[in-house]
């Protein structure tokens, strides 16, 4: 049996995270599969078959480490990757070794092993990834390398692959291969008939928004709009699911502004279906975005969607129920302000999306 390796930074609740769960789990009868993680104790291992092992670099979690911790760790991935690959990787002997994540470990994946078949996956638009800055052209510059390194680079959007494109045209593009996110829909519908300890007002249109707290995210843009909103008497809620850095951040707006009430800041949370079920719209007003899981997850569960304009727009493609929106705060406000006087209705049909894992996973096997 074909051994597998899949390495991510760690399996806490995030979008790539959840989709590696629902791969491994799908896979595991066909290949001997472990999963190495930088950082361990995941919300997501519980959920992880026992016939997949896992292995981490570390003992503590990242979000335990002190500001010294986590920078020796940063030194220690860059200038000892070669040694920490051959005494924690290559001795696996694995047949392939798959970098599920960009970042540190794609970096640590890249280094050289002759018997393994090197994958890395992308899930963002890589020219937003790096931001601005001195020390966003250095990584530019050093990942240009570190992908030429990979046998396979599979991307989860069309967008995302003629971003990668454009900006390493190096790179040879028989390596490219676009695989769109496998999502186990029967999992998705029976978790959302779960209770939640949230009551959704009745009388009032309540948003939903599943999101690591990052600057990505633009959360801060839509508490924002939320706050003009609630300024000009245009009464809603928005909950939002998810954990991040920009937690303290904006619970500090939140109640400077008094709207603790409608804006409500619900932390993580390791099932978010029965939230997405209960509201009225999903939303995802990200600055940018991969192809965007959460997406096809509120399809699956039938929801109005609204969506900034990002490389997610592919996941609302042919679905009707859904809103794209210009990727600026003015756009947002003036459609938020539209659904909740009215002026555009937000109905759902009654039968439920399908989803096609088959052929997802027949992609991810021949890959592999």
């Amino acid at each position: 049996m074909k051994k597998i390796l899949f390495g991510i930074t760690s399996l806490t609740l995030g979008g790539a995270e959840r989709v590696l769960v629902d791969i491994v789990n799908k896979l595991q009868n066909d290949y001997n599969i472990t999963i190495f993680t930088l950082y361990p104790n995941g919300e997501f291992e519980k959920a992880i078959s026992k016939n997949v092992k896992i292995f981490s670099l570390y003992s503590k979690p990242y979000k335990e480490m002190t500001k010294l911790e986590k920078l020796r760790v940063s030194l220690k991935l860059l200038f000892v990757g070669n040694s920490i690959y051959k005494n924690k990787i290559k001795q696996g002997n694995y047949d392939t070794e798959i970098a599920f994540l960009e970042g540190p470990i794609t970096r640590l994946f890249a280094n050289k092993n002759a018997k393994a078949k090197k994958i890395a996956w992308v899930h963002n638009d890589i020219s937003k990834v790096f931001e601005n800055g001195l020390k966003s052209k250095i990584k530019e510059k050093y990942d240009r390398k570190i992908y030429n390194k990979y046998d396979t680079i599979v991307f989860v959007s069309k967008d995302n692959l003629e971003k990668f494109v454009n900006l390493y045209p190096s790179i040879s593009k028989y390596k490219l291969k676009l695989v769109y996110n496998y999502i186990d829909a029967k999992n998705v519908r029976e978790k959302s008939i779960l209770e939640v300890d949230t009551n959704f007002e009745k009388d009032t249109i309540n948003f939903v928004t599943v999101a690591r707290l990052t600057k990505q995210k633009a959360i801060d843009r839509l508490l924002k709009v939320h706050i003009n909103l609630i300024k000009n008497g245009l009464f809603h809620n928005i909950y939002v699911i998810g954990e991040g850095p920009e937690m303290e951040d904006l619970e500090k707006i939140v109640k400077e502004n008094n709207v603790q009430d409608s804006f409500k800041l619900l932390g993580k949370r390791e099932n978010p279906y029965p939230y997405i079920k209960n509201a009225d719209i999903f939303c995802l007003f990200s600055m940018y975005e991969g192809y965007g899981m959460v997406l096809e997850e509120a399809k699956i569960l039938d929801k109005f969607i609204m969506i900034t304009d990002t490389a997610a727009r592919e996941a609302v493609q042919g679905y009707e129920n859904s809103i794209i929106v210009d990727n600026n705060e003015e756009s947002i406000y003036n459609v938020l302000k539209e659904i909740i006087e009215g002026k555009i209705k937000c109905n759902v049909g009654n039968k439920s999306n399908s989803y096609e894992n088959s052929v997802i996973l027949d992609e991810l096997k021949a890959i592999i």
